[in-house]
């Protein structure tokens, strides 16, 4: 390998193409047992490479040199072998300043909460000591001298204004979990999260539904990746081709999902927004007949409305850990909360809207839009959440292919806002 990451589980990792569209080499991902690495480090037959969890700090003692800023903060994720030479660098210092830059996260005289104290942590809790805040507190499972534990948290720093994970906590196939209750936190303003796998994790998420500064690990893994490129090439990189590179990995990798009143053309716009994006088409209610083994209205039949949400709620679990594709919902989709924050998690949310006088009734598949009068009263009831999930609306009222591009106009200025 001359380019490359090592580091434990590496099968959520986005490195690979990051770095190769910023640079022209081949960048391998070589995942490593303890004494795998350990070998790999005495061997030196690398050109350049990145480190990850759980070997920042270890790879220190195979180093000839460290810059001062990663000896400063005790990790190293970045090592350039120069004429057998290693030499170390923290480059997630630099990502991490530049999403905070971003989003405009002012921490100065404010509470500040790390949750984690790994390699990560010790290169974000500088940026963070930099701008000079009130008070920082470092949290970690058990309490030590530099950190707190999470009962400590909730007993005494539930008025921290600025949150950040750097845990692992959220990350990919444990979508579903989250270091800390952010409903508990009544003074906070922001949340940074490391984590990039979902694209927004259960933490951003719930920040996100309280109207917060919110980022992702995304941005900050690109950025990252940016200034370790300048060390391993030895070259100055215009830092707009972060953004190039974040809008189109957003494009490429995140779901499409269209809720909306059932006849409001979820399926037949799906179809063709799926064609124009290069994705692959999922009708949820396909997905439920499939699982359950019998139809939509046998379903309703033999188990009420409550089994069929119960069998919706666990396609969303399914979908949630997907990626790239666009997603059809049932029109009852929102009714749940626990399903919107899922399906959520990886994807942006159009709600396709259709006037109320165009939507269909009578149709024996549908079982709660058995007439007019049902279907207006089930829209007065949605109309809210619709509202409240949807990351964009978009009109149903001409012909499907001009409604699909719509979507993917909109989609894409939506990107470009983030």
């Amino acid at each position: 390998m001359q380019y490359g990451l090592i580091g434990g589980a590496l099968g959520h990792s986005f490195s690979k193409e990051i770095h190769e569209q910023i640079a022209s080499y081949t960048y391998d991902l070589m995942p490593l047992t303890e004494s795998a690495f350990h070998t790999f480090m005495e061997k030196r037959d690398f050109k350049a490479i990145n480190v990850t969890i759980p070997y920042k700090k270890a790879v220190i003692p195979y180093l000839d040199e460290i810059e001062e800023a990663a000896e400063m903060i005790g990790a190293v994720n970045t090592i350039v072998n120069r004429n057998g030479k290693l030499i170390g660098y923290n480059t997630d210092y630099y990502g991490f300043a530049y999403m905070v830059k971003k989003y405009r996260v002012s921490m100065q005289n404010k509470k500040v909460l790390v949750i984690g104290n790994g390699g990560a942590s010790l290169a974000i809790q500088a940026v963070v000591k930099k701008a000079q805040p009130k008070e920082l507190v470092i949290v970690d499972v058990a309490r030590s001298k530099d950190a707190v534990d999470y009962e400590e948290v909730y007993h005494k720093h539930l008025d921290a204004e600025i949150v950040i994970n750097t845990s692992p906590v959220g990350m990919y196939p444990k979508n579903d979990a989250a270091p800390i209750d952010l409903r508990l936190f009544h003074c906070c303003e922001a949340v940074l999260d490391v984590v990039y796998n979902p694209i927004t994790t259960k933490l951003c998420y719930t920040a996100k539904q309280l109207g917060l500064i919110h980022a992702n690990g995304l941005e900050m893994l690109i950025a990252q990746a940016k200034y370790a490129v300048e060390h391993f090439l030895h070259q100055k990189i215009d830092d707009q081709i972060i953004e190039t590179i974040y809008q189109k990995l957003l494009r490429d990798k995140i779901n499409i999902v269209l809720i909306g009143m059932p006849s409001a053309g979820k399926t037949t716009i799906g179809r063709l927004l799926a064609k124009q994006m290069q994705k692959p088409f999922i009708d949820m209610d396909e997905r439920i007949v499939a699982q359950a083994g019998k139809s939509i209205p046998q379903i309703f039949a033999e188990h009420g409305e409550r089994g069929f949400r119960a069998y919706e709620t666990q396609i969303a679990m399914q979908l949630a850990k997907q990626e790239n594709s666009v997603i059809a919902c049932g029109g009852g989709i929102v009714k749940y909360d626990v399903n919107m924050e899922m399906l959520g998690q990886n994807s942006i949310v159009i709600y396709l809207e259709r006037d109320p006088a165009n939507l269909s009734s009578n149709d024996p598949t549908r079982p709660l839009s058995s007439s007019k009068e049902a279907v207006e009263k089930m829209y007065r009831e949605r109309l809210p959440l619709y509202l409240q999930y949807s990351d964009i609306t978009v009109k149903n009222a001409e012909e499907p292919a001009v409604v699909a591009e719509n979507c993917v106009q909109q989609i894409d200025a939506y990107i470009a806002k983030r």
